[in-house]
Order: C-alpha cells, then structure tokens, then sequence
C-alpha cells in the first residue's frame, strides 16, 4: 500500500513540473524579439500593411537635394513661392578695377591752373615791354629777358598739360570745365573708376556702356571716359576709364568694384533672381525651386549678372519654375536641422 502512494505522488510531482516547464517556454518565446511582430501580423486580420512615412530629405535624378516642408511650417516662416520675370541684357564682359583717389588729378589741375597764371603774367609783360621797346622806353636787354620768362612759363604749362593728359587720358585733361570737374570728384558728387579686362580679353573699340557694381551688390550705370593709357601690372588686360554719379550708390577712394562693359552682339536670354532668394552655402549660391506644394527642390545657379533688381540667370531655372524669393534661409534651417528635430 505505501508503495503505491509513493508512486502516486512520485507521478503527480513529475506532471507538475512538466507543466510548469512548458509555462516557463512559452514566456521565453513571448519575450523573443520576433514573437511580438508575430502577435501583430497575426493581429492583421485584414492582410493590409502599413505604409511607410515619406522621408523629409530626398534627391530627384539629377542628385539635387528635395525638402519636404509641410503647409503649417511654410505658413509659420513665411515661405512664398513665385514665378521669376523673363528678360533680356545685352552682353557684357566683367572687368575688375577700383575707385580712384582724386588727389593726384587735383595736384596736377592745380599745378597747371598756377603754370597757366604765370604764363599770361609773363606773356602780358612781353607785350608791355616790346610797345615800350618801340618807343626806346624799354631796353632790348629787358625785352630779351621778358621772353625767356614767357617762354619758360609756356612749356612750364605744356608740361603739366602734357602730364595730365598722360596720366589721366584726354577725355579728362580736355573736359570744357575742368575745375569744375575736379570739384565734383573732390566732394565725391561724382567718382573715376579704372576696370581692367582679363589679360585674354581685348575689344576693338571703347564698350557702347558701362555699369559698376560694388562689392555689396548695388549697381549703378557710368559714363564711358575712354582708355586707360598705362596697363595694371596684375591683370595686364586693357583698361578702362569710367565716371560714376554717385547720387544713388555710394563708393569711396580704393573701393574694389566689378565693372561690366556692354559690348556689341544679341541680347542674353534670361530671368531675374531677387538677392533674398539665393543662398549660400558650401562655397557656391543656390535657389529653392517649388515643385509641388509642399516640395522644394535645393538647385545651383551662377551669379555671374548682377543687376539692380537683383540677379541675371540664364541656365538653372526659367520663368515657369516657382522659387522661394521669401524665406529661403528658413528652407536651408530645415534642411540642415537634425533628424528627430521637434517637427519631425
């Protein structure tokens, strides 16, 4: 009898164990990583799956960067969106030069403004003395002596005429109202410029027109003076002479400015980018072109055309494309902006 009791529990423990053995298995698979990904699918009755979210950064075919930005982070940036006006510049060449110091041109208007003085001054006692000199009043002594004088003021006066023009062309040294001239440079009403082209570049002939542009983008039109007469011992290109107003843009002795000489030839085919509308990041300038409402696509251009309105664009972009001309800089803050950001 007591064998038989003990063969009973000995069978009840080993049923025991093995049931709790099993509990222990199935809690080890439930905590697989897999087995929850199981329970889901098979959770999915209907057999649909969930579509993946679209990424925020993208490239189309050509390898240009796409930003996705929703409607509401638009509207709070301010992001707009236009259509860029097509237009026509006639060409020009780019020349490099500065603004130059008027001093020197008003030392020699000076020296020549005192040589021209004492050359009437001796000229009108030549005179005196040679009526005297007729009438045995005066000596021949003293007349020879009044034309010596006369004659030293007169090339005294060739000199600095001849210097002047030299230096500063004839356009200059010809102006009809050359202290007035010299006036308007000193008060800096107007300005000379000198812009040299590349050593590559030659034109036959003075450019038809001339803008210059500072080095902060203002473009304003000049006068045409002429040729230089020295060559810059940089560039060795041709120079060129040029008179801004300077009214509307301000430009100072020794400024660098960008000079584009209009040239004869058919007008250039483009579209005008506004300055707000370019960025500039990893060493070039780049627009944001909409290609749907929530879509920009991050694309080069060359700023080779500055204009008053903003840039000259011929290749990149045309006037049915749509570019960000307001809030370009917060696009950029996006697409830059950490993965996991607060809009993400």
């Amino acid at each position: 009898m007591k064998r038989i009791i003990l063969s009973v529990i000995i069978i009840t423990a080993a049923l025991s164990g093995g049931i709790l053995l099993n509990r222990a298995r199935g809690d080890a698979d439930d905590a697989k990583p897999g087995a929850k990904t199981e329970a889901k699918t098979e959770a999915k009755a209907d057999g649909k799956k969930e579509t993946p979210a679209e990424p925020r950064l993208s490239r189309d075919t050509n390898g240009n960067v796409v930003i996705k930005i929703e409607d509401e982070v638009q509207k709070r940036s301010g992001i707009k969106a236009e259509s860029l006006a097509a237009t026509r510049l006639v060409p020009e060449l780019k020349a490099y030069g500065r603004v130059l110091d008027p001093a020197p041109l008003a030392s020699l208007l000076i020296e020549l403004a005192t040589a021209q003085a004492a050359s009437s001054a001796s000229s009108n006692e030549l005179t005196r003395l040679k009526t005297l000199s007729a009438s045995g009043n005066a000596s021949a002594r003293a007349v020879q002596a009044a034309e010596a004088a006369a004659l030293h003021d007169q090339l005294t006066t060739e000199s600095a005429r001849d210097r002047l023009t030299l230096s500063w062309g004839r356009e200059i040294a010809g102006q009809s109202d050359l202290p007035a001239f010299i006036q308007s440079l000193t008060t800096l009403d107007t300005v000379l410029v000198r812009v040299d082209l590349p050593g590559s570049q030659r034109l036959g002939g003075p450019p038809e027109a001339a803008r210059v542009v500072s080095l902060s983008g203002n473009s304003t039109d000049a006068q045409m003076l002429g040729a230089a007469l020295s060559v810059d011992p940089q560039t060795q290109g041709q120079g060129f002479m040029l008179q801004v107003k300077t009214n509307q843009s301000r430009f100072l002795p020794g400024q660098a400015v960008t000079g584009y000489l209009k040239v004869p030839g058919e007008p250039l085919n483009g579209v005008i980018v506004p300055r707000d509308a370019v960025i500039r990041a990893e060493g070039r300038s780049w627009i944001y072109v909409a290609t749907d409402d929530d879509h920009f696509v991050r694309k080069e251009i060359n700023l080779d055309h500055p204009t008053e309105n903003g840039w000259f664009v011929m290749n990149g972009v045309t006037a049915n494309d749509h570019v960000a001309t307001v809030g370009a800089q917060s696009i950029y803050s996006e697409e830059t902006k950490p993965a996991g950001g607060p809009d993400d």
